[in-house]
């Protein structure tokens, strides 16, 4: 994968929150519209449920007074299907009745209607006999239907209703014809309506009440739900971004990875190309040289020639042999730093036994093991990278230092391993101007490619080169060694 790809890009983005009202949270989006939207349906369903009640509670209270006036009443009217007018005795019972009594203190106004609009009878005498235009409640009543309003009088005949400004109660009650069933009549009348009032008014507020209530239950519920998904969504929000954060530097290390292993890679195919040529150059300028100088002692013709005297040839054969010994002895030198020791199935600690004897062997020279780390399971390419570094790091020491002070010190960390190699030598400047560099830079090579860490750096007296390899991605029982780490 590669962290400059689009998709990977495109999950980094963050989505553009220009508006104050894109800065807002989910969960605060749905509190503020919620709230508009739970406010807006509670003043509907409030002022309908109100209406509902107001209407139930006014007709009831309309339909009990006109039961009781209807029976006052009734008996001292006459026969209204056959009198467009009442007598006298009729008019003046109704007057003695409306004045006197709980019916009297009821009712402030009393009417009277026939059904072309005329008043036929009236607590107001003015009235009587006057004709007005059929309101819409008048006609519902001649229709056989029990009207009432409360506190809404806004008939032209109800001017001085209007005007006492007392919580009124109108009902427009139908008078029907005991036999027949049909409407001859309608009384009008206003009760005062005190009580009704306070009625209405606690009905208002209970319903209210009882609504906000309800109403403010189910947001708080739908908002707790909300609130509780929106901290989770959050919260999976900012772990996503960690990951992607996360995966976005693993991809990052991967590609620096990626390019070390390739720039390692084309280094090692020089660098063994270099190798070839240093081998070639060490067999061609010690061991190639000797042979060659005991052929041609060969080919003189003294050891041929009968005339050649016996001291003469023992002579020759001797510097011959002394020559081929010689060139024996620089190949098996070459051999050894060629050719690596069983580490498929040694431990850590008897390759390294065997790696410092070898040296001693050839150089005469003693390297203190300052320190050695117990590792049970080392991959065996770590062990050949290990094996080279110490190797490539003792012969530099021994061939820019003489071998002064040399050490060797390795240590175990969290999931990796750290090998230092030091001398007490004239220093790193010494170190660096001498030779092809074609030591270091395999060595640098060989650890990168496996993904560790080289540095060489100045000592108080010396040079100290440290490699770190983790093992954390090697396998740890891998029998075979990884190319770049063979040579």
């Amino acid at each position: 994968m590669n962290a400059s790809n689009p998709a990977c890009i495109e999950l980094t983005k963050q989505p553009q929150r220009n508006s104050v009202w894109g800065r807002q949270s989910l969960a605060r989006q749905f509190f503020i519209v919620g709230s508009a939207f739970s406010f807006g349906a509670m003043a509907v369903v409030g002022l309908f449920v109100t209406h509902l009640i107001e209407n139930a509670v006014t007709r009831n209270a309309a339909a009990s007074t006109a039961l009781y006036v209807d029976s006052i009443i009734a008996p001292v009217l006459p026969d209204m299907a056959s009198s467009e007018i009442l007598d006298e005795t009729s008019s003046r019972a109704l007057d003695e009745t409306l004045a006197q009594g709980p019916l009297g203190q009821r009712l402030k106004a009393f009417r009277l209607w026939s059904p072309d609009g005329r008043i036929l009878y009236s607590s107001d005498p003015a009235q009587i006999g006057k004709q007005f235009t059929p309101s819409e409640d008048l006609q519902k009543a001649f229709s056989g239907e029990l009207v009432a309003e409360f506190d809404e009088l806004d008939d032209v005949e109800s001017a001085a209703e209007r005007e006492s400004g007392l919580p009124l109660l109108e009902i427009y009650s139908p008078l029907l014809q005991p036999w027949s069933g049909e409407v001859v009549a309608v009384t009008e009348f206003y009760e005062l309506a005190e009580g009704l009032k306070v009625d209405l008014s606690v009905a208002r507020w209970q319903s209210w009440s009882a609504v906000a209530a309800v109403t403010l239950a189910f947001f708080l519920t739908l908002s707790a739900i909300v609130f509780r998904g929106s901290k989770t969504i959050s919260h999976q929000s900012r772990e996503l971004e960690s990951r992607i954060a996360e995966l976005t530097h693993l991809l990052s290390q991967n590609d620096a990875l990626k390019s070390r292993i390739q720039r390692a890679a084309a280094a090692t195919t020089a660098l063994n190309e270099s190798y070839l040529r240093t081998v070639g150059a060490d067999l061609h300028d010690g061991p190639a040289q000797l042979v060659a100088f005991a052929a041609l002692r060969v080919d003189s013709g003294l050891l041929s020639d009968p005339g050649t005297s016996k001291e003469r040839r023992e002579k020759e054969v001797s510097i011959i042999k002394a020559s081929l010994d010689e060139a024996m002895s620089e190949i098996r030198t070459i051999c050894t730093g060629l050719v690596l020791p069983h580490v498929e199935s040694v431990s850590l600690a008897e390759m390294l036994e065997e790696l410092l004897n070898s040296y001693r062997a050839r150089t005469g020279k003693t390297v203190e093991l300052r320190n050695r780390a117990t590792i049970k399971a080392l991959p065996v390419a770590a062990k050949i990278c290990i094996y080279r570094f110490i190797q490539e790091s003792l012969n530099n020491g021994y061939k820019h230092a003489a071998g002064l002070g040399q050490w060797v010190n390795i240590a175990q960390y969290d999931d990796g391993i750290e090998v230092q190699v030091g001398d007490a030598g004239p220093g790193l400047s010494q170190l660096n101007s001498g030779g092809s560099g074609i030591g270091l830079a395999g060595m640098r090579d060989r650890v990168e490619s496996l993904g560790g860490t080289f540095h060489v750096a100045p000592a108080p007296a010396g040079t100290i080169v440290t490699m770190t390899l983790p093992l954390h991605n090697m396998e740890a029982h891998r029998h075979e060694s990884d190319p770049r780490c063979g040579r």
